[in-house]
């Protein structure tokens, strides 16, 4: 008999709520967007900044890891978000992680460095449109201000009482990428589709 473990489908913790986002979306008027980005890829990566490995790790990844505080690099599909002076999170498109893990590894060789695939942690929301800013602003206390969180920065922070890492994307009209932890991702998404209700009707 067949494990049907390891030959079910992936199954994305918003696959119930597809059908609500874009009806949201659509009742709407192209005031908002909402939509799940299912299994992206996320490297959480830990190393000194000042060190070999850094340099290393970067030139893999075919980026700068961003020392500044809140900002993001990019490189063609990857994103490598600065979450701490000596942690990033690196995000990709979906099924990347192998990959992702080895380049990272290789890249570091002997020098100390944390590697941890995340990618079932947490799923991500998008939230676009030109209502995108007042939508978020409805559950967060950061200055969703485009002169403070403007394209290329990012955050850790509260949305609706739930953890999130708020990604501002690099052109703005593609609205913000919200990170969440699975367990949450429900309720969060129950909580944006009540805060829009100003927009959905």
């Amino acid at each position: 008999m067949a494990d049907t473990a390891l030959t079910a489908p992936l199954r994305s913790p918003l696959s119930d709520a597809a059908g609500r986002l874009a009806t949201a979306t659509r009742t709407s008027r192209g005031a908002i967007r909402l939509a799940e980005l299912p299994f992206l890829t996320q490297m959480n990566v830990r190393l000194d900044p000042k060190g070999a490995a850094a340099d290393a790790v970067g030139l893999a990844l075919g980026l700068q890891l961003p020392v500044d505080p809140c900002t993001i690099a990019r490189a063609g599909e990857l994103a490598a978000l600065w979450l701490g002076p000596d942690e990033w999170l690196v995000v990709g498109p979906p099924g990347g992680q192998r990959d992702l893990e080895s380049r990272i590894r290789k890249a570091a060789g002997d020098e100390h460095v944390s590697v941890i695939d995340v990618s079932a942690q947490r799923t991500t929301l998008l939230v676009a449109g030109p209502r995108a800013r007042d939508l978020l602003a409805h559950g967060c206390s950061l200055d969703l201000h485009p002169r403070v969180l403007g394209p290329g920065r990012c955050a850790q922070t509260t949305l609706g009482r739930t953890q999130v890492v708020l990604v501002a994307r690099d052109d703005p009209r593609a609205g913000f990428w919200v990170l969440v932890r699975s367990s949450f991702a429900g309720y969060l998404t129950d909580w944006l589709l009540d805060a829009a209700v100003e927009w959905t009707g």
